[in-house]
């Protein structure tokens, strides 16, 4: 073996150790914990004393000093995470159905606190809320209204909302309701920048995100604000009576992951907006927020409201001060871990080597296209050609991207010809930015690629030309290398 492949070894191996090791953290935790609830002593000596003798034996003679020198300090990291987490609030997320929820990951950076994921069905949610679990809980859907009457105590925010997202149990134990939600909507409105003094609004949904919208809409001005539900006065149905509406604000979680490229309506029929608010964060771009991009309408997704309210959760949590800057610091980091890498560009281009260089610079997961579609169909690409054609590869290909697309933080090679179905844009855009690699024709392989077979290159490229184009958000141009490639995406990426 080359030095490299040994190197490449003792990577892998790290991988596997710091899963371990973090997962090893993650139960001596929970051990703290039942300890605490026991009042039980984190320091066991006999134990120690006994799993060391134990680890030792395990290990060849010449190894035995070091695997227990090795264990000694992990055993001292497990008291420590334990006794840290004595001390430590209790917080996390309250909800039916959570899902992938990016909290966790905001409020490890915001502060220093246990935040756990509480998927509570209705019959669990009294004795949860009465029981000594928890001392902070950001609450979502559909639980923020059916909380009030656990709170002794509501700010003037949830009062006039008359919902609450965030509760706080106080030392004497009574329980204080808030809805800092009402706060990131309202960063969130000024980021817009839209001036709504008289104007009509138009709200969808009616559930707390919806009262709670409706609430800062009108504080901050707005004339009339219009709640849309399934049924009522105001509906789906009858959406073209509020033409003259200058804002939408998507409050239901329709478009929502995994349920990405839906709507809850067309912005056709509200030909008069100058500004679109969807509160769904997670994709970054939702089927509505497209809509909006594609007429030309200022728009933002729900990822700032998402970080701001939880930065005003985690004062309440803590009660420590947090800068007002970290909101936007967090809101970009955030952007950048959520945002997949999607490569473009004719066959042979290197859209796969760039795709596995930057997985593991930027220790990433990679997705192939052309890999997934194989896997799926259970044929080669080749074979799906001559079974099926060209449009039945492309149907195949669009299935695939539309699940792809869903992912975060990956990089995704795609197909040459991925961008010659219009479908296909919206299912990378929602994510991703797309980077188009250029390349000479002449430089590109054509063995084992049906159309480029079948085609002249220039002939395809030139029909292609404009679409990568049309789809790219970035253009790598002409490089010598691969390698020279990655650096200039690397450098886009800063």
């Amino acid at each position: 073996m080359e030095l490299s492949d040994y190197r490449q070894e003792l990577d892998r191996l790290d991988r596997d150790l710091v899963q371990l090791f973090l997962r090893r953290m993650e139960i001596s935790g929970e051990i703290g914990r039942y300890k605490n609830k026991k009042h039980l002593p984190i320091l066991d000596s006999e134990r120690e004393i006994q799993k060391l003798n134990e680890l030792r034996s395990l290990a060849p003679s010449k190894m035995q000093k070091t695997v227990a020198s090795l264990y000694e300090r992990i055993f001292e990291l497990s008291r420590e995470y334990q006794n840290k987490l004595s001390d430590q609030k209790r917080c996390g997320l309250l909800g039916e159905t959570l899902g992938h929820s990016y909290s966790p990951r905001i409020h490890e950076i915001l502060a220093d606190y246990e935040y756990r994921l509480y998927e509570k069905k209705p019959e669990e949610l009294d004795a949860f809320l009465r029981s000594g679990e928890w001392d902070g809980l950001n609450v979502t859907i559909p639980y923020k209204k059916t909380v009030l009457p656990y709170c002794n105590t509501l700010s003037e925010t949830a009062k006039l909302i008359g919902s609450v997202n965030t509760l706080v149990r106080r030392p004497d134990g009574s329980i204080y309701g808030d809805n800092t939600d009402a706060y990131g909507f309202s960063l969130l409105l000024n980021k817009l920048g839209l001036d709504l003094a008289g104007k009509k609004t138009v709200v969808l949904g009616s559930g707390g995100a919806s009262a709670m919208a409706c609430v800062m809409l009108r504080q901050m001005g707005a004339g009339q604000v219009v709640v849309i539900s399934r049924s009522g006065e105001n509906n789906y149905g009858n959406l073209e009576l509020h033409r003259d509406a200058v804002l939408l604000v998507n409050a239901t979680p329709v478009g929502m992951y995994p349920h990405n490229g839906h709507a809850a309506v067309d912005l056709a029929s509200l030909p008069n907006l100058q500004g679109v608010v969807d509160l769904v964060y997670n994709p970054r771009r939702t089927a509505l927020l497209m809509q909006a991009e594609a007429r030309g309408i200022p728009c933002v997704g729900g990822l700032l409201m998402l970080t701001a309210q939880a930065k005003r959760s985690a004062e309440l949590f803590s009660g420590n001060s947090i800068p007002d800057t970290e909101t936007d610091r967090i809101e970009g980091l955030l952007k950048r871990e959520m945002q997949n890498i999607a490569l473009i560009g004719m066959p042979g281009c290197g859209k796969s080597s760039i795709a596995r260089i930057l997985g593991k610079r930027l220790n990433r997961p990679v997705l192939e296209a052309d890999e997934e579609i194989e896997k799926t169909a259970g044929r080669s690409i080749p074979e799906i050609f001559a079974e099926e054609g060209e449009e039945g590869f492309r149907r195949r290909e669009t299935q695939v991207l539309r699940e792809l697309g869903k992912r975060s933080g990956a990089i995704l090679s795609t197909g040459g010809g991925c961008v010659t179905r219009e479908e296909n844009y919206p299912l990378l855009h929602q994510n991703s930015l797309i980077i188009w690699r250029k390349r000479a024709v002449p430089d590109l392989p054509r063995e084992g690629r049906p159309i480029s077979q079948s085609r002249a290159l220039e002939e395809l490229y030139r029909e292609r030309e404009p679409l990568y184009r049309r789809f790219a958000d970035v253009v790598i141009e002409e490089t010598e290398t691969v390698e020279e490639a990655v650096e200039k995406i690397l450098e886009v990426l800063k």
